[in-house]
């Protein structure tokens, strides 16, 4: 069995996996509610499915490092239905096929026997391209389901004070008045406000769950309104009001906010595409002509090739983050 075959079965098997991990991930998504429940049943017994362990056993370990804490509210606040152990094994499992893609176009296939050692050492930019690809394409997509997310949630709260200031009008107590929130408002602010109820009937204080509720929700508007909750329920006074007031405060806020990313939308997008172009240039040209491009890097030119490589880098970047600043606006 040949190298190409063992890369190739390696490559499939990698696959396959991915595939059964999404599968279970998807048929056994549980509520917070149904894992303490389970827990309290066992009498703190903590029960791992048998075709969970791997990614339980990898979860645990990260957890006990603070990135893999900062990895678990990362997951919490773009809602993905993974554990911390699940989404490193996607991870890995995504480096490893984006390897092999890399590989491929590099015409890994063309390998025979006797040159397999020097071919494999020939095609490694390629592997590295497809491997770094794969392993930050699912980070990638988490932070950007974290921003849709938080985009969301910033223009329902103003809504969602409204209804609450209404219900404690009428009698309502601030616990219903969150869960008319969780009935009447759509996702995602009816399952944070849903996860907020929850957490209280299983005997979490309210202001301990409302600091949970910051934590997946990194808003500043939501913290001004975290804060006024936790003040009067100290000191007392018409809370109504007070989420009135706010609730106008916010409103004006998401209405600038909107007019602002209006206007400096073009400046992000040719921020992104002007960085992103070279990248993207310098990797199809490798796979289409990588004599072309190894150029940069031959004994006779590489002297200025590396250097200009460096240099173009180090503009890109600086550019980038120039034209991000100056698009970023406070409010």
């Amino acid at each position: 069995m040949g190298p190409s075959t063992i890369l190739i079965l390696g490559g499939v098997v990698a696959l396959v996996l991915l595939v059964i991990g999404l599968i279970v991930t998807a048929t056994e998504e549980r509520s917070l509610v149904d894992e303490r429940l389970e827990y309290l049943e066992e009498e703190g017994e903590v029960v791992i499915s048998k075709k969970a362990i791997l990614g339980d056993w990898v979860g645990k370990q990260a957890t006990r490092y603070t990135w893999g804490q900062t990895l678990t509210r990362s997951l919490a606040r773009a809602d993905i239905k993974m554990k911390v152990g699940e989404f490193i094994l996607l991870t890995g499992i995504l480096t490893v096929i984006g390897g092999l893609l890399g590989w491929f176009l590099s015409g890994g296939t063309n390998i025979g026997a006797g040159e397999a050692t020097g071919q494999l050492l020939a095609n490694i930019p390629g592997i590295l391209i497809g491997g770094i690809a794969g392993f930050f394409a699912p980070t990638i997509y988490m932070r950007r389901q974290q921003g849709r997310r938080l985009v969301r949630f910033d223009n329902q709260l103003a809504d969602m004070l409204s209804l609450m200031v209404n219900g404690l009008r009428a009698g309502y107590s601030t616990m219903q008045a969150m869960e008319a929130v969780s009935r009447e408002l759509p996702p995602p602010i009816s399952d944070e406000f849903r996860r907020i109820v929850q957490e209280m009937q299983l005997g979490i204080p309210m202001d301990t769950a409302l600091d949970n509720l910051t934590r997946r929700i990194p808003s500043k508007d939501l913290d001004l309104v975290v804060t006024a909750i936790n003040v009067q329920r100290e000191v007392g006074g018409n809370l109504a009001e007070i989420l009135d007031t706010i609730s106008h405060t916010i409103r004006e806020r998401v209405r600038v906010k909107g007019e602002i990313r209006v206007l400096t939308s073009q400046m992000m997008m040719s921020g992104r595409f002007l960085a992103i172009m070279p990248v993207a240039v310098i990797i199809l040209m490798y796979f289409l002509n990588r004599q072309y491009m190894m150029r940069f890097f031959n004994p006779a030119t590489r002297m200025f090739g590396i250097p200009a490589l460096i240099i173009g880098a180090f503009m890109i970047v600086v550019g980038y983050f120039l034209m991000m600043k100056i698009a970023s606006i406070e409010v």
